[in-house]
């Protein structure tokens, strides 16, 4: 695709894009805030993590819609934004990353919902039926249709994240994202897979951060790759630290500063001043 098809491209479907960046950064944040309320369990005992399960079904049930509603939207913005990246550097590696963000949204987010079912569906079966003992809450945490869904999120969660790294140090290189947004990103992608903060901050900081600046309102401007088409790498820091230089270097060229004049006849007339004003003192004393 040349660079007029692919800015035609970017500018028929920017619109839907801010939409989904913006959509994608606040439903991550709304499906976390859903499931802070309710009863929570402090220690890590299977027990009574099925019962207290049982009493959140509901909350963690729309949370995890929510969830995977704002993960496929992040996936569709990871991927648009790797294939921009694509269209002004070719070279971009691995080709197939777009294919793979896509592929972890579905996992993640069809995962997700599975196992807040199974997990509501092992709780009530806990609750309910049974004596409630260890041997019994350890037996069903153990099946089948409660374990493979949880491994499922764990896999969209390990892609999205390597999705996320790569897709926007590749965008950075090519001048899509600035230096800060870019490193904001892979932090973002990291914080995926080890969340380290319960809440997600980062990842909607950095999507509602993306679509504003593909809505054009930018502070400092949009990046001139998004404008021109093609790659417009950012300067490393050596070139940055070589033009400051150069810079520096036609300050000092510049015109030199006029000399100050100094009055005829020898040393400055402070100094005379004080010399002879001590000599006539000494003669005096005499």
């Amino acid at each position: 695709m040349q660079p007029e098809q692919q800015l035609e491209y970017e500018a028929r479907v920017r619109n839907r894009q801010v939409v989904l960046a913006g959509a994608a950064g606040v439903l991550v944040m709304v499906a976390v805030l859903v499931q802070l309320p309710g009863a929570h369990v402090k220690v890590n005992e299977q027990t009574l993590g099925l019962i207290t399960e049982h009493k959140r079904i509901a909350l963690d049930l729309a949370g995890s819609v929510i969830s995977a509603i704002g993960t496929l939207a992040l996936a569709w913005t990871l991927a648009f934004l790797f294939g921009a990246a694509r269209a002004r550097e070719p070279r971009t590696r691995p080709g197939f990353m777009g294919q793979v963000a896509i592929a972890a949204g579905v996992i993640a987010a069809v995962a997700g919902i599975a196992s807040s079912v199974a997990s509501a569906r092992a709780s009530d079966e806990f609750v309910n039926d049974g004596s409630q003992t260890w041997p019994q809450a350890d037996a069903i945490l153990h099946r089948a249709w409660v374990v493979i869904p949880e491994i499922g999120v764990y896999l969209g969660a390990l892609l999205l994240a390597v999705s996320f790294v790569l897709i926007c140090l590749g965008a950075m290189r090519v001048g899509l994202l600035p230096r800060f947004m870019g490193y904001l990103g892979i932090i973002a992608g990291v914080l995926t897979i080890i969340p380290i903060i319960p809440i997600p901050i980062v990842e909607a900081y950095w999507l509602l951060a993306l679509a504003y600046m593909l809505s054009g309102r930018w502070p400092s401007g949009v990046p001139p790759a998004w404008t021109s088409g093609v790659a417009v790498p950012w300067p490393s820091s050596q070139q940055v630290r070589a033009s400051r230089a150069q810079g520096g270097g036609r300050a000092s060229r510049g015109r030199a500063p006029e000399p100050v004049p100094q009055p005829a006849g020898g040393p400055a007339p402070a100094a005379s001043t004080r010399s002879t004003a001590s000599k006539r003192k000494r003669k005096r004393r005499k």
